[in-house]
């Protein structure tokens, strides 16, 4: 399985789609998905770590838990992400986010996500085994 994230159009917003090997493989493409909204990942250096812990019943609401700790660390600490290390135990997550401060003229961020939504959140295996981990999000 090849592990990749896209986006998928909703009305004024935008959704965010993790496909990979693992739960967590997933979480950290969707993860890529939303810095993707904002800048090209790719030209995000991983400078800083940002250690991020969450926690919630279900698996869908996990997802959705780890994107807005991302879009909340985003905006307080003005950085960018373009790396996710994660991992998934039962109802907890422990993750990594790797970036670097924002830079207007670097990165051209083209919109500020305000936060994921439940609009279409699932987190599903797909037919080959793997996993989709998607939502929409504000912005």
């Amino acid at each position: 399985m090849q592990e990749h994230w896209e986006h998928y159009g909703h009305d004024a917003d935008i959704g965010v789609r993790g496909i990979g090997a693992t739960l967590a493989g997933a979480f950290e493409q969707a993860a890529l998905a939303l810095t993707a909204v904002i800048t090209d990942p790719d030209g995000v250096e991983p400078r800083e770590a940002v250690e991020i812990a969450c926690e919630a019943p279900d698996s869908e609401l996990l997802l959705a838990e780890w994107l807005n700790a991302l879009v909340y660390e985003m905006a307080v600490r003005r950085m960018l992400f373009g790396r996710f290390r994660v991992e998934i135990d039962g109802t907890r997550l422990r993750g990594q986010a790797l970036g670097e401060p924002t830079s207007v003229p670097r990165h051209r961020p083209a919109v500020e996500v305000k936060g994921a939504t439940y609009t279409s959140l699932r987190v599903a295996r797909t037919s080959d085994g793997g996993w989709l981990a998607q939502t929409v999000v504000d912005v």
